[in-house]
């Protein structure tokens, strides 16, 4: 009888400073999905280096030409691809253009869609435009950075601020700049990592992350993590060396999170969004309508491969909403298939 279950390849890797991030993701997917419904492989790629790991412990390479292998002599083709590279090229669109050339079904958005959440400044621009309020900022591109003056910086942005690359995630990079002496050196420490250097006013307040996601019937939106960390700012060491408290779900009003939740699946929509995201906000305490102190809800940044290790933010969330890992994912990799 013919084999039914699907074929997954579970794709990490990639070219970014996360690189190693991303095989962690892999793994921890891996241990998630449902090995009774699916076939699953890790899909490895480094540059042209494109390659499976095999259960054996030994490895196949990856015909690029249909993202197919050899295995034992006989031709492996893939059902579908669970992109998890932080970074690129699968962060960027890239990799989801090819997908779309050989008609792979994948986990993530469509070229258009994640390579604008790639571009901070970008998304930043077009949600605003929608109404979702994001910090002020301004782009400065490599070899035009005396367009814009350290003086014009802090006069338009404020002290303190963030560096950060545009275009690449939130781990490396980033800097929190107090004066505008810090400028230079920040800015070269973001060209590092993007060509793009997004200059970000700083907002005070509680930073919380938000998983959601498309299944069959609606856009689930998961409890929300509170991040506490002594840390200037949630950086690498903060999200992967424990220096930080994770609170699941965060400690927020019962209007917040109504509010937080009705704002994460109106972003969700308005991109067209497919597969897990996860939104990262700041609230902020200001003055309504009447006067009265209330939550401001404060978009940050969107990541459409969010990490997926046992301890990451979107396995916290699903199994504070009772939710089953497992479960998850096989409801978001049918999704493809209706």
């Amino acid at each position: 009888m013919k084999n039914l279950k699907r074929t997954i390849a579970i794709v990490c890797g990639g070219d970014s400073s996360e690189h190693g991030v991303s095989l962690r993701s892999a793994q921890g997917l891996y241990t998630f999905f449902d090995k009774d419904r699916y076939n699953v492989y890790i899909v490895e790629m480094t540059g042209h280096d494109w390659h499976v790991n095999l259960h054996d412990g030994t490895t196949a390479k990856i015909d690029r030409n249909d993202f197919s292998f050899m295995e034992n002599g006989t031709l492996v083709q893939f059902d579908y691809a669970y992109i998890t590279i932080h970074g690129t090229p699968g962060e960027n669109g890239i990799l989801q253009g090819y997908f779309e050339l050989i008609h792979l079904p994948y986990s993530t958005s469509d070229v258009l869609v994640e390579a604008m959440t790639f571009n901070k400044f970008v998304l930043n621009q077009y949600l605003r435009g929608y109404g979702v309020s994001v910090a002020d900022s301004l782009l400065i591109r490599k070899g035009y950075e005396e367009i814009v003056s350290d003086d014009e910086i802090e006069e338009r942005i404020g002290m303190p601020c963030f560096v950060k690359p545009a275009a690449d995630g939130s781990s490396f990079g980033v800097s929190k700049v107090k004066n505008k002496d810090q400028l230079a050196p920040a800015i070269r420490k973001a060209m590092l990592e993007s060509e793009d250097v997004m200059v970000e006013s700083y907002m005070d307040g509680t930073e919380i992350s938000v998983g959601c996601y498309r299944s069959a019937d609606n856009i689930v939106v998961l409890p929300a993590t509170e991040v506490v960390t002594s840390n200037e700012f949630f950086d690498y060491d903060a999200k992967y060396n424990g220096q930080v408290k994770e609170i699941t779900p965060a400690r927020l009003s019962e209007e917040t999170t109504r509010r937080v939740n009705e704002i994460t699946k109106s972003i969700y929509e308005i991109l067209h969004c497919n597969g897990i995201i996860r939104i990262d906000y700041i609230i902020t305490r200001g003055k309504g309508s009447n006067g009265e102190i209330v939550d401001k809800v404060n978009m940050m940044e969107i990541n459409t491969t969010p990490g997926m290790t046992a301890t990451s933010f979107i396995p916290q969330q699903v199994k504070a909403a009772g939710l089953d890992m497992s479960e998850v994912l096989t409801d978001i990799v049918e999704n493809s298939f209706k």
